[in-house]
């Protein structure tokens, strides 16, 4: 899946950096540099994505109609 996302990124008071997503309630991460804050932000933007669609999807029938929708 390929999408775009916010990154809001801060320097943490300990050192290193805090980053957050808006749109996706709960993602956040944190490295020592702005690059290792936004790869963490990414890595848990794809667990939380990945943990939706596998809660959404579990025990739905089997006829269901399954498409892709793009957008962009």
């Amino acid at each position: 899946m390929k999408a775009e996302f916010t990154a809001i990124i801060e320097r943490a008071p300990e050192g290193g950096y805090w980053a957050i997503c808006p749109e996706i309630p709960g993602a956040n991460g944190q490295g020592e540099t702005v690059d290792e804050a936004k790869n963490s932000l990414r890595g848990a933007i794809e667990l939380i994505l990945e943990d939706r669609r596998a809660d959404i999807l579990r025990g739905l029938p089997d006829d269901i109609i399954r498409e892709k929708v793009i957008i962009g």
